[in-house]
């Protein structure tokens, strides 16, 4: 299933996106797609009954906006130098174990909402990534089997960084990571039985109509299974958690001087395969 919220700033209302491409209306069914939503197997079985019977409520998307796919996250786990591609282009050693950090909840927008470059701002740049989010409670899981049996679904995420913030300014990369809207989310929410290798997905970047990053998950060093089971040592993951999972190459730091960072007036689209796509334009915060 493609899950999705549609509608102004914190009145979305839970929809779905059927095989022909036709928004549907799920609030009758649900109040919201969130962490409860993705742990209960029946309620998504109904949800999954309704849309093949076409019987659910059409809703016209002409001026619809769409919003994050996921409501009340409970944090944003990243990986840092994921790619070995990404690695190569920053000069930086691959990674032995996954890096960890985190991003806040309240970071996150819908897919085509405005993203603000931060006052202060010179070095704000673009990550394509992978977003895995979670549908059962994982701690110290054992196996990569385990890892992709608590995965709800997956989605597009922006992973925006300045890297001024987040490099020159001393400590972690927090400051970084965590500017007002830097992390677009979605469009959709795709649930896992719709991506049957997350190895085997394209992401591709561009600023102004010129394409920046196009790469791919198989060049990720951690895959998606070894990420999540590493990650569930470390702290509890629970349903509606999601996992930020890194890059490929053709991010602004990777190129030569001048870097072409990220200003305001910029308009930046991404997607993946299978799982939409995204345009935000960019003004000053």
């Amino acid at each position: 299933m493609k899950l999705l919220r549609v509608g102004t700033v914190g009145a979305e209302r839970p929809a779905l996106l059927d095989g022909s491409g036709v928004l549907r209306d799920l609030s009758g069914l649900v109040p919201d797609i969130d962490g409860t939503l993705l742990a209960d197997e029946r309620k998504l079985a109904a949800l999954r009954a309704a849309a093949a019977s076409g019987e659910l409520p059409r809703l016209d998307a002409d001026g619809l906006r769409t919003g994050p796919p996921l409501a009340r996250i409970g944090k944003i786990v990243c990986i840092g130098l994921n790619y070995h591609d990404h690695a190569r282009e920053t000069g930086a050693t691959p990674p032995e174990e996954p890096i960890l950090f985190l991003k806040a909840p309240d970071t996150v927008v819908g897919p085509d909402d405005t993203v603000l470059v931060p006052r202060g701002s010179t070095k704000t740049d673009w990550e394509v990534e992978l977003a895995v989010v979670i549908g059962r409670t994982a701690r110290y899981l054992e196996t990569d089997e385990q890892a992709l049996a608590a995965i709800a679904g997956y989605a597009v995420a922006h992973d925006v960084s300045e890297r001024a913030f987040q490099i020159e300014r001393g400590g972690q990369w927090d400051k970084g990571k965590n500017c007002e809207t830097f992390n677009p989310l979605g469009p959709w929410l795709v649930t896992a039985d719709e991506v049957p290798d997350p190895q085997d997905l394209g992401l591709r970047l561009w600023v102004n109509g010129e394409l920046k990053q196009n790469g791919t998950t198989a060049e990720q060093i951690f895959p998606v299974a070894e990420v999540v089971r590493y990650v569930s040592r470390f702290m509890t993951l629970y349903p509606g958690d999601v996992l930020n999972t890194g890059t490929p190459s053709g991010v602004a730091m990777g190129h030569p001087d001048p870097k072409p960072y990220l200003r305001a007036g910029d308009v930046v689209e991404l997607e993946i395969d299978g799982l939409g796509r995204q345009r935000t334009a960019l003004r000053a915060g």
